[in-house]
């Protein structure tokens, strides 16, 4: 098994936990792997916007996991809200990460263990805390299998944004853009995005699972809690990191910015950039 990091913040103060690594601070994380596959970087950051009344239970869960089997590498990245919890991780790491699968099966199966992850999970919550039919969970998660594909999951007001070539495409949801676009409709497409970015979707407990391809285009992953979203549309978050290397700074830049813009929800956000 590669490395798994579990993050919580309470209060503004960071508490890491990387196993094998102790809680040293990590500003900006990449794998050493073979030169063939794309380097991938992460940074995080998490706030809790009220410090009465709660415990660690209440804060988002964020997740980074790497694995390498022979030739085949894959990262595990999430943002879960406090219901879910690492309830996923757990299932994906027993059910998916320990079969050491070839990578024709890994490729094959990541979307049908990602479903019967949150199914399962779901199904269990609601057992075991006698919720409705119609309660409301939230979380987006993404598997990069080689660094040529990506498979993201998203149920609630969680979302995952993609940026390539400097425009943003939102991958979970209701709301989808094609990349394939003539140059004259990129400036239209931009502000397309934007405002789509402001409508609510994902709505209940529906479950958006796809895949995309990660090319020479591909620059970073945008994976954010809706205290994020509901302060800022897709390519407005897009353009305030697109300038910023660093994922770490990218992700506190993005967090602090929604602070600034007085989100009412817990802000959450992970960046993935490939180099």
């Amino acid at each position: 098994m590669g490395f798994y990091l579990h993050l919580k913040l309470k209060a503004f103060r960071l508490k890491r936990l990387l196993l094998g690594q102790g809680g040293r601070k990590r500003k900006h994380i990449t794998a050493n792997k073979p030169s063939w596959m794309m380097p991938v970087a992460y940074g995080y950051h998490v706030m809790k916007l009220t410090t009465e009344g709660f415990d660690d239970s209440d804060f988002d869960s964020v997740v980074a996991q790497r694995e390498q089997m022979d030739h085949t590498e894959l990262w595990y990245f999430g943002i879960f809200d406090a219901l879910i919890g690492d309830k996923v991780t757990k299932y994906m790491q027993s059910h998916f990460f320990d079969k050491k699968l070839q990578e024709s099966h890994m490729r094959r199966k990541s979307k049908e263990a990602l479903k019967r992850a949150y199914f399962g999970v779901r199904a269990k919550i609601r057992e075991e805390n006698k919720l409705e039919e119609t309660c409301r969970m939230s979380s987006t998660s993404v598997m990069v299998i080689n660094g040529e594909k990506l498979v993201i999951a998203n149920v609630g007001d969680y979302r995952t944004v993609l940026c390539r070539d400097g425009i943003a495409h939102q991958t979970t949801g209701t709301y989808q853009q094609s990349t394939k676009r003539h140059w004259s409709r990129r400036l239209f497409a931009v502000h397309m995005l934007g405002n789509a970015a402001g409508a609510k979707h994902s709505r209940g407990t529906e479950l958006n699972i796809r895949s995309e391809r990660i090319g020479s285009d591909t620059e970073f992953l945008i994976l954010a809690s809706n205290g994020i979203w509901e302060v800022m549309k897709n390519q407005e978050a897009v353009n305030l990191i697109s300038h910023i290397e660093d994922p770490q700074e990218a992700a506190e830049c993005l967090a602090k910015e929604a602070l600034i813009r007085m989100s009412k929800s817990n802000i959450s956000c992970l960046i993935i950039r490939f180099d």
